[in-house]
């Protein structure tokens, strides 16, 4: 039986969690692009290499990560995943821990899906002029 698209890259998502969580260097490889690319939640970039080298090189310990709340949208063989990425982690002795907005950008390789980009931002808040919009829609003017 084939999967949905939808079903794969939420499956693509679920084993690259599962990865994360355990270090694991050569599933993170293979389930990603050769030029992959993550932007962090303060904006860095790291290519694959340097992606993989916060595990070879301990760095990073991720003591658990949990990405759900996702919605994907398929583009023929690309596909968009958006949902939260929550983490206890940390990076050099310091704790990482992290609830964040995450962007996958998957392509189709053959029958696989792989992972060629995951954008990662801090869940914020409605700015104050947006509340104070919102906050007086319901009042009699």
């Amino acid at each position: 039986m084939e999967h949905t698209t939808d079903h794969r890259i939420r499956e693509l998502g679920s084993r690259w969690a599962e990865a994360e969580q355990r270090g694991d260097v050569e599933a993170l490889g293979a389930l990603s692009t050769d030029d992959f690319t993550l932007v962090g939640p303060l904006g860095f970039v790291l290519h694959k290499q340097a992606w993989l080298d916060r595990y070879r090189t301990g760095a990073l310990v991720t003591h658990s990560l949990v990405w759900d709340e996702i919605e994907v949208r398929a583009y023929g063989d690309a596909a968009v995943a958006i949902g939260c990425h929550t983490q206890r982690a940390e990076y050099q002795g310091n704790r990482a821990d992290a609830r964040l907005r995450g962007t996958h950008v998957a392509v189709r390789r053959g029958e696989d899906w792989l992972l060629a980009g995951v954008h990662l931002s801090p869940i914020g808040g409605p700015p104050p002029f947006a509340t104070q919009h919102a906050s007086s829609e319901g009042t009699a003017g």
